[in-house]
C-alpha cells in the first residue's frame, strides 16, 4: 500500500508547479507493470486506487485553500475537503485498474488496457458530475514542446503520450532483471516521446503572425480573499485598481481597453448608476471587468463592459463551480421548502446560458472564460462563430500560493495551444499573463504583486486540427485499444 502511495505521489509532482514529467511517466510505468501482475481484478483496482489517493493528494491539494480563508470557521473542513477530493479522483484510477484485469486479463494485455481506460478516464473526468478535467495525465507535457501535439489531439491526446510512454516497458517486457527486461519498451517510450517533442519544436519553429494593433492594459489589484470584501481594505483596492488603469507610459501606446479580474467590484451591477461614465472618464479608456449581478432573488458571476456609453454586453458565467458557487439539486430542494441551497433564491450563484463570443468596442470578437471555465475544452468555440481571442478573468486568491495558480494558469496556456487562440488573463492576486496563440508566455505578474501588463493583443492563428476534430480521434484509439485487448483475450483463450 504505502509503495502505491508514492508511486502516485511521484506521479503528481510532473504537474505545474514542479512539471517533472519524467518522474511521472516512470512511476506511470512502475504503476502499469503493478497492475499487469494484478492476479485479480480487485488487486488491480486496489493498486490503481491506492496510487490514485497519492497522486490527487498531493496534485490537489492546494484544495485546503478556501477553507484557510477564515480557519477559525472553516479550518476543520480542510482535511476532510482534501481527502473526499482525493478519494474521488482515485476512483477514476481505480476503475481503470478492475476493467482492464476484468476485460483483458493477461500481463501485455492488462497493461495496454490499462493505459488505454486510464485515458478513457481522463476524458470522462471532464464530464461526469458536471466534470473536473484537473491535473490529467497529459497535463505534463504543457511547459515542454510536446505540449504542442495538443493543437491536433487536444488535452486527451496528451494523456494518450503519457500513458503510450508509460505501459510501452511493459508491453515489450523480456524475461530477465527488471532492468534488462524493461529496456527494449524503455527505448520505445523514449522514441515516442522525442518523437512527440520533435514535433512540438518544429511547430514551435513556424513564425506566429504579427501582433494586432489593438493594445490591452491588464490590471492585477492583488486583493487577498481574506480581506476582499472588508469595507474598509475593499475601498483601497478600488483605488488601486482606478491608478493602475488610469496610469500612463510615454513609451507605450495607450491602451484601447483595460481589464479587470473576477469580480473586481464590491457593488452590484444593478447599483452601478453612473460608474460606468466614472470609471471610464477617469481611466481614460473602456474598463472590461468581472461583476456580480442579480436578477430577482438569482445572483450571476459576470462580465461587461463599462464605457463612456453605460453598460456594454454582459456575459454570466454558466459552468460554476460545484459547492463553491452553487449547491447541486439545491433549487430542486426547494420544491420540498429547502430553500437554503437554491440558487433561485439568492443561495449561490445561477448559470449562465452558455459559452459566447462577445463584442466589446472595436476589438476582435471575445470569448470570456471566467475563472473555473478555462479548465474545460469542450466550451471553446469554433466554427463560423470562432472568436479572434480568449480573455479569462479569474480570482485565484481561493487557491492559494503553492500548486492552484499555476496549474490554472497552465490550463489557460493549454486552452490557447488547442484553439490556436492568444489569451490574456487577468487574475485578482495573480498569475495575470499574456498568452500567445501557441500557449507561449509573453509577459506575466506574479503570485501576490499588484501592477499592470501592458501589451498587444497577439494574432490568432487559422484553426488548429483539434478545433475541428476535438476529443474524438483520441477517444476512438482509447476504445480500439480496449477493445482489441479484451478482443486478443477471446482468440488466446479459444485458441488454448
Amino acid at each position: 500500500m504505502a509503495f502505491d502511495l508514492a508511486l502516485g505521489a511521484i506521479a503528481a509532482l510532473g504537474q505545474a508547479p514542479w512539471n517533472l514529467w519524467f518522474l511521472t511517466v516512470a512511476a506511470l510505468a512502475v504503476l502499469c507493470h503493478r497492475i499487469a501482475r494484478a492476479r485479480s481484478p480487485r488487486a488491480a483496482a486496489w493498486h490503481a486506487l491506492i496510487a490514485g489517493l497519492g497522486q490527487f493528494a498531493v496534485a490537489m491539494s492546494w484544495i485546503v485553500e478556501p477553507f484557510l480563508i477564515e480557519p477559525d470557521r472553516y479550518g476543520w473542513m480542510a482535511p476532510f475537503a482534501l481527502i473526499f477530493m482525493a478519494a474521488g479522483g482515485a476512483i477514476f484510477w481505480a476503475v481503470p485498474g478492475w476493467l482492464s484485469a476484468r476485460l483483458a486479463p493477461g500481463f501485455a494485455r492488462q497493461a495496454a488496457a490499462f493505459a488505454a481506460l486510464m485515458v478513457l478516464s481522463d476524458w470522462l473526468r471532464g464530464w461526469i458530475f458536471t466534470g473536473l478535467p484537473w491535473a490529467l495525465s497529459g497535463h505534463i507535457w504543457i511547459e515542454t514542446p510536446a505540449g504542442q501535439i495538443a493543437a491536433t489531439f487536444g488535452a486527451l491526446g496528451l494523456s494518450a503520450l503519457t500513458m503510450l510512454a508509460a505501459c510501452l516497458p511493459v508491453l515489450f517486457w523480456r524475461s530477465s532483471p527488471p532492468l534488462r527486461a524493461a529496456l527494449p519498451g524503455a527505448v520505445l517510450s523514449l522514441l515516442v516521446i522525442a518523437t512527440a517533442w520533435t514535433a512540438g519544436l518544429a511547430r514551435l519553429s513556424q513564425p506566429l503572425p504579427p501582433d494586432t494593433d489593438h493594445h490591452l492594459r491588464l490590471i492585477q489589484p492583488n486583493a487577498t480573499q481574506a480581506l476582499k470584501w472588508d469595507p474598509y481594505w475593499s475601498e483601497i483596492f478600488f483605488r488601486r485598481l482606478m491608478e493602475l488603469s488610469a496610469a500612463r507610459d510615454t513609451d507605450r501606446p495607450a491602451p484601447d481597453a483595460v481589464i479587470w479580474p473576477e469580480t473586481a467590484v464590491n457593488f452590484l451591477l444593478e447599483q452601478s448608476g453612473t460608474a460606468p461614465q466614472d470609471i471610464s472618464t477617469y481611466v481614460g479608456n473602456p474598463v472590461i471587468l468581472g461583476i456580480q449581478r442579480v436578477e430577482g432573488e438569482r445572483y450571476f458571476n459576470s462580465l461587461t463592459e463599462f464605457s463612456a456609453q453605460g453598460i456594454g454586453p454582459v456575459y454570466d458565467k454558466f459552468h460554476l463551480v460545484p459547492f463553491g458557487e452553487y449547491t447541486p439539486w439545491g433549487d430542486q430542494l426547494s420544491r420540498f421548502g429547502i430553500r437554503a441551497f437554491a440558487a433561485q433564491h439568492g443561495f449561490g450563484y445561477s448559470p449562465g446560458h452558455g459559452p459566447a463570443v462577445m463584442r466589446y468596442g472595436a476589438l476582435p470578437p471575445v470569448q470570456p472564460l471566467i475563472c473555473y471555465e478555462a479548465v474545460f475544452s469542450r466550451h471553446l468555440v469554433s466554427g463560423p462563430d470562432r472568436p479572434g481571442w480568449l480573455l479569462q478573468v479569474t480570482n485565484d486568491g481561493w487557491f492559494g500560493n503553492l500548486s492552484g495558480p499555476w496549474q490554472h494558469l497552465a490550463q489557460a496556456r493549454l486552452r490557447s495551444i488547442e484553439s490556436g487562440l492568444p489569451l490574456m488573463r487577468a487574475a485578482n492576486t495573480g498569475i495575470s499573463a499574456v498568452i500567445d496563440a501557441r500557449g507561449g508566455l509573453r509577459a506575466a505578474l506574479g503570485l501576490n504583486l499588484s501592477g499592470r501588463i501592458d501589451a498587444a493583443l497577439p494574432a490568432a492563428l487559422p484553426p488548429t486540427p483539434w478545433s475541428h476534430w476535438g476529443d474524438w480521434p483520441a477517444v476512438i484509439a482509447a476504445l480500439a485499444c480496449v477493445i482489441c485487448a479484451a478482443l486478443h483475450r477471446r482468440l488466446t483463450a479459444r485458441k488454448g
